[in-house]
């Protein structure tokens, strides 16, 4: 999977990019990051890559000319990726977009600064605008990081586990299930007996019965639209029914 983003702070991803789980999928060749620093395209001796907005306005705009020469100096190398633009004006990113990006051959994602970026870099240019939500950064790099992040952990052999990723909270459109580790007590607290058990089946059916009270309880939304299985749809009335209790109570 190659990634090719496109910034004025190049210098910003060095700590991300070279640690953890991002630096040795780096190292084992499953993901690529290249990182491209808009400036160089750009074409006065000052490298200018932003310019005061026609019409008047607050802020600067970055310039279209030096977004547009590294976007086609990246995809002359690889002309399948898919080229993002980070903004708030973009799709909500999720679980399932960085599933979707995780599919594609490679992904070009441009950093937008300032007031944003001139907007013939998205008629010309962008396949598609990604938000990381309703609320403004300094910059689109720490999105960008966000979604290399996300989509890097669902290409197959990143983790040390593929089904770490298949039981991530949002992968099957509910939260995760409650997780534990040594000790089996600690400051009155104890591990459920269930899990110290042995019984697979039974650990099965309680982590799916907490991934649904997780979600009644924090979520809800999310639970509109999920297409239960039979046995899915007797374990939610069961949560359904102990919840009912709870606050008759």
């Amino acid at each position: 999977m190659k990634f090719d983003i496109l910034t004025l702070f190049p210098a910003m991803f060095e700590g991300p990019l070279t640690e953890s789980i991002l630096k040795r999928a780096s190292d084992k060749g499953l993901i690529e990051v290249a990182l491209h620093n808009i400036r160089d395209w750009a074409f006065d001796k000052h490298a200018t890559a932003d310019d005061a907005p026609y019409g008047g306005g607050a802020g600067m705009v970055m310039k279209v000319e030096p977004i547009a020469g590294a976007i086609e100096a990246v995809k002359a190398k690889n002309p399948n990726s898919k080229v993002i633009l980070t903004t708030p004006c973009g799709r909500p990113f999720s679980h399932q977009v960085a599933e979707e990006l995780s599919r594609e051959e490679g992904v070009v994602i441009i950093c937008g600064r300032y007031e944003g970026v001139d907007e013939r870099v998205r008629t010309l240019f962008v396949d598609d605008e990604i938000s990381l939500g309703d609320f403004v950064l300094t910059g689109g790099e720490i999105a960008a990081m966000v979604i290399v992040d996300a989509v890097s952990r669902l290409v197959p052999g990143v983790l040390g586990s593929d089904e770490s990723a298949q039981y991530d909270s949002f992968a099957d459109g509910l939260l995760e299930y409650p997780q534990y580790t040594r000790p089996p007590e600690f400051r009155g607290e104890k591990v459920p007996d269930i899990l110290l058990s042995g019984n697979h089946a039974e650990i099965a059916k309680w982590r799916r019965k907490e991934q649904m009270r997780r979600t009644l309880a924090s979520r809800p939304e999310l639970l509109d639209g999920i297409e239960w299985s039979k046995s899915d749809k007797k374990l939610f009335a069961e949560v359904e029914k102990a919840n009912q209790e709870k606050v008759a109570r």
